[in-house]
């Protein structure tokens, strides 16, 4: 367990809220913005699905307090989505209640495929109601992603568009990075050209080259969209693109539940596991 813990260090800024609060300051220094992600998944019982709503607003209120510039992100099955539907989305209600009170935006976050068509469903549903306080994200490697990203474009949402880490089987999703890259780029111009502020989220050189190409040679001004990174990952390129005049943002994950999280990386996509070890060595 030691190897483990050493790493995930790297990754996860904290077990709580005040260990996280200075290394979203100093990114913030850095002119580069924040999510933060409280880690954890699949809740079984309405108490802890109670207390994590509690978490999320008493987040939201910490935000404001320390005066830094963050969204959240959040899980479903965080809020009760496996124990009822109706429950998981009078928890999201109440924490979006907060978001749009206090000026602030929720992003929710993409399971595994059992939970996409529900996500996309209660997303839908909070949009019509909460508009720029809530978002989504959205996996370039599902072959159903096609179709999400025009129905989403076509109401203007925020999407944050990211390649894809679940191991999810071939009839449901891309399985060669070739394809999942040129999938993303499709995706991408779809929300460059309908959604007011598409959110990038990829690590990967070639689209991040191909991004900022592709918007510089259609006029698209560099205010309008999003790069996005993990924490941990990445750090100098995300300050030579905010120097650049890039909007960044990175996703700063803490809590407990560090261990699932930083496995998942390892195990659900073989190229994570290469991806995690080259990282520390790359800007």
């Amino acid at each position: 367990m030691k190897l483990p813990f050493a790493l995930a260090k790297r990754f996860v800024a904290g077990e709580d809220f005040p260990q996280a609060v200075p290394k979203v300051a100093d990114l913030n220094e850095a002119g580069i913005k924040v999510t933060l992600d409280l880690l954890g998944e699949n809740v079984k019982d309405r108490k802890t699905a109670d207390d994590t709503l509690t978490h999320y607003i008493e987040l939201l209120e910490g935000i404001h307090e320390q005066k830094i510039d963050s969204s959240i992100s959040i899980k479903l099955t965080m809020l009760g989505l496996d124990i009822d539907e109706s429950y998981c989305k009078d928890n999201l209600f109440k924490l979006l209640d907060v978001a749009k009170k206090q000026n602030q935006f929720v992003r929710l976050d993409m399971e595994g495929t059992d939970y996409t068509q529900v996500t996309i469903d209660i997303f839908k549903e909070a949009y019509k109601k909460y508009g720029k306080h809530v978002g989504i994200v959205i996996q370039a490697y599902l072959h159903r992603t096609k179709q999400d990203i025009e129905d989403l474009a076509e109401i203007g949402a925020d999407v944050r568009l990211c390649k894809g880490a679940y191991n999810e089987p071939e009839r449901l999703a891309l399985q060669k990075m070739p394809a999942i890259q040129e999938a993303y780029k499709e995706y991408a111009k779809v929300l460059l050209e309908k959604t007011p502020y598409p959110r990038m989220a990829t690590h990967d050189s070639e689209l991040i080259e191909w991004i900022k190409n592709y918007t510089t040679e259609n006029g698209i001004g560099s205010s309008r969209f999003e790069f996005q990174m993990l924490y941990g990952m990445r750090l100098e390129t995300c300050k030579e693109l905010a120097q650049q005049g890039y909007n960044v943002r990175v996703y700063v994950p803490y809590g407990t539940m560090w261990f699932p999280y930083f496995t998942r990386r390892l195990k659900e996509r073989k190229e994570n596991i290469w991806f995690v070890l080259s990282t520390m060595f790359k800007k």
